[in-house]
């Protein structure tokens, strides 16, 4: 016969480390949310790269990749740490869309960039350019499948793109919007080939200008632009003759493991090349972790904002 008061002796501490262990892990989880969001989320990080993609003897040249701003009214320091870029004095800025998640952010967005507009600028839009955010379930980001473009949601609200791109360009930001241009900067001629946000599926290269490239007395590089890195654009630049590609997107996974370790990267390209530098076909790609995230997700994990100073030297 099972005697009662044993079996209750042995069980009621088993249910009392349970709980304890359910406790701690509620506990757990709750800081990490926490530090995701009240504290990573604005440990604005400046990454920098080394590109070796100029003629030989050519001058180092300095880009600011900024990207995926996501500006809400209010974000102080964001505002702040886009301020303090200007010091870095870049000889050019380049900006890789999702700039808004908020229907009346342009303001804070123009205000934000202000210093930065004193430098010579590229862009090109992301989804966030066009439609504000609307509520979605966080996990659906980290597993669903996301390797074609998922089209415009009738449901979302139009952002005020036109007003900005209109300020950007009084300002002499010049737009990449499928669309081909150059810019020649102290010395270096600068040809872009820029596209329409590949997440939407706007995309249509123009590859670059067809002028004399290689003929140009002065050095001469072939940079390609775009918000999403799918891979079919990716190749297309290739194709077209890019020597270096900039792009944002990603978030970097913007909730990773410890090291930063993305486990999505919202498109069909590789996680493990979500942020930073890889290679497509021998062709550096320059990927921005961005420096804000949908007002719906505000949290980061293992996973800082950052902006990139990105130095274009002379081949070895």
């Amino acid at each position: 016969m099972v005697n009662s008061s044993s079996v209750a002796a042995h069980v009621a501490p088993a249910l009392r480390g349970l709980a304890t262990a359910a406790g701690a892990s509620v506990a757990a989880g709750a800081a990490t949310v926490a530090y995701a969001h009240f504290y990573e989320l604005n440990n604005f990080k400046l990454r920098t790269e080394s590109l070796p993609v100029l003629p030989a003897g050519t001058p180092d040249f300095r880009i600011l990749h900024i990207s995926d701003m996501h500006m809400i009214p209010g974000q102080r320091a964001k505002t702040r740490f886009l301020h303090s870029l200007a010091s870095l004095e870049p000889d050019l800025v380049i900006n890789t869309g999702d700039n808004l998640s908020h229907m009346g952010a342009l303001p804070a967005l123009l205000e934000a960039l202000g210093p930065l507009f004193d430098f010579p600028g590229v862009y090109v839009p992301g989804s966030n350019c066009y439609y504000a955010p609307v509520f979605k379930n966080p996990a659906r980001y980290l597993f669903k499948e996301s390797t074609a473009d998922e089209g415009i949601e009738p449901e979302r609200a139009e952002l005020p793109t036109q007003q900005m791109h209109d300020a950007f360009d009084a300002r002499g930001w010049t737009g990449l919007i499928n669309r081909a241009d150059t810019l020649t900067i102290n010395g270096l001629r600068l040809e872009f080939s820029g596209v329409d946000d590949p997440h939407l599926g706007l995309d249509d290269h123009p590859g670059f200008v067809p002028t004399a490239f290689d003929a140009e007395p002065a050095p001469s590089v072939r940079l390609g632009v775009c918000h999403a890195p799918y891979i079919r654009t990716l190749d297309r630049f290739v194709a077209d003759g890019a020597q270096a590609i900039f792009a944002g997107h990603t978030h970097g996974g913007q909730v990773c493991l410890p090291g930063g370790h993305a486990l999505t990267s919202n498109c069909d390209l590789d996680p493990a090349r979500a942020k930073g530098v890889s290679l497509q076909s021998d062709v550096p790609v320059q990927i921005s972790a961005g420096l804000g995230t949908s007002r719906f997700a505000p949290v980061r994990l293992f996973c800082p904002p950052e902006a990139i100073l990105v130095t274009l030297t002379a081949k070895g």
